[in-house]
């Protein structure tokens, strides 16, 4: 059974790290869940960056794309033509 270590770590043991694919260096989360310990693999950025990209792709398919100009509502034009004048008025950087 692992104990918990002055400095709080504990070693997981083999079969649990094998099976969630934790090798040494893998960054975990750790949290609190109903007075129990979580300990998890974090989530591959890569898999993370690959996934919205797919969502992305998804919803842009499905939605139909306009011009803002052409059908904005008296709301949406102000706000853009605030926005303009915000840009047009910004200092040079």
């Amino acid at each position: 059974m692992p104990t918990v270590d002055s400095k709080g770590r504990i070693a997981l043991p083999e079969t649990v790290r094998e099976r969630l694919e934790i090798t040494p260096g893998t960054e975990v989360t750790v949290r609190e869940e109903d007075g129990k310990i979580v300990v998890e693999p974090a989530e591959d950025p890569d898999a993370v960056i690959e996934r919205m990209e797919r969502l992305v792709a998804e919803t842009s398919v499905e939605r139909e794309t306009r011009p803002l100009e052409d059908d904005a509502s008296p709301v949406a034009r102000k706000h853009r033509e605030a926005a303009h004048r915000g840009v047009e008025g910004a200092p040079e950087e």
